[in-house]
């Protein structure tokens, strides 16, 4: 499975980011997927999972600003992030899990909230 971020930037605050991830690979090994972050000095985060057939889990941090989505068709995994704040200000990083049980990352995506 290989995992390829994009869709980071600059934003100030208020503003609104749409990162998209997209998974190629044996594709249909993922049982889920979802997003991570982490912010300079602090240990990597879940932002939000979604898995095959489950509920989609948040962050208590991100809930009513951020969606995450699965495109089939598209083979993406997408966070639409909305009154993003300084403190969303990481790296975020899309994630898939497998039914072997691995995990696979992609390269990690800039996001920077300006106040």
């Amino acid at each position: 499975v290989q995992l390829q971020a994009s869709g980071g930037g600059f934003v100030q605050a208020g503003g609104s980011l749409r990162l998209s991830c997209a998974v190629s690979g044996n594709i249909f090994s993922i049982n889920n997927a979802g997003w991570y972050r982490q912010a300079p000095g602090k240990q990597r985060e879940l932002v939000a999972t979604i898995p095959s057939g489950g509920d989609i889990k948040y962050a208590d941090s991100v809930k009513g600003r951020f969606t995450v989505s699965r495109d089939n068709a598209q083979n993406t995994v997408n966070l639409q992030m909305n009154s993003l704040k300084p403190a969303d200000t990481a790296v975020y990083y899309c994630y898939a899990h497998t039914t072997y049980a691995r995990d696979f990352w992609g390269q990690g995506t800039l996001v920077t909230v300006s106040s």
